[in-house]
């Protein structure tokens, strides 16, 4: 499998680094890729006989020297949002834990509000534990990284895997200034002046709320 990386040129090159355990050996492969200017490139599978099924494989970005991981067959991804007393708002963070583990291909993903709802991050953790996970990664589906970031999500993520003795985890950064913000930002503009325009519904978010309409003071 090849990870993602920022294209350095126009036409980067790439090495593959194959470890072999049978043999010890290191095979280093160049490979030139056809992919203009700042486009990043995304996952893309690769099946090959070539590579035996107990060799690792990365992508290396010459550019930056560094070694892209995934996300294992062990681990767990916990997706945590604020939680709300509006039930809405909630089953919103299912209907995304089901398109990232559909989009990704990762075997255990699971939702969690900080407070307010269930399930909470004590609950997934002991559902990841449940399905066989090994190391449990906590992504906060939170924009900038404030006090829930910084204090509330670590102790709440502590606190749960007190109940497993071996188990690590990590927590991400949340989204931030991620470039990709700039189109989902951008893409929500354009579908709200296209509804209030009459040439399109309420987007999902929208549906049901009347909340997407021109405002306008007399």
């Amino acid at each position: 499998m090849m990870h993602s990386a920022t294209t350095p040129s126009q036409f980067p090159v790439t090495w593959f680094s194959r470890s072999d355990s049978a043999s010890g050996k290191s095979v280093r492969i160049h490979h030139r890729l056809p992919f203009p200017i700042s486009v990043k490139l995304q996952r893309i599978m690769m099946k090959s006989s070539s590579f035996p099924t107990n060799s690792s494989l990365s992508l290396v970005n010459e550019e930056r020297g560094r070694v892209e991981h995934k996300v294992g067959e062990h681990d767990a991804v916990i997706i945590v949002d604020h939680g709300s007393r509006r039930q809405e708002s909630n089953l919103m963070l299912n209907e995304f834990v089901a398109m990232f583990k559909a989009r990704t291909g990762y075997q255990i993903v699971e939702p969690a509000h900080m407070e307010l709802a269930k399930p909470s991050i004590n609950d997934a953790f002991r559902l990841c534990m449940q399905k066989g996970a090994k190391r449990v990664i906590i992504s906060p589906f939170f924009l900038s990284p404030g006090r829930h970031w910084l204090q509330d999500i670590p102790a709440l993520v502590a606190d749960a895997s007190k109940e497993h003795s071996g188990i690590s985890y990590i927590i991400t950064a949340p989204l931030g200034l991620h470039e990709l913000m700039v189109d989902v930002m951008n893409d929500r503009i354009k579908h709200c002046l296209t509804h209030v325009a009459g040439d399109a519904d309420e987007c999902s978010v929208c549906a049901g709320t009347g909340k997407c309409r021109l405002y306008q003071n007399q």
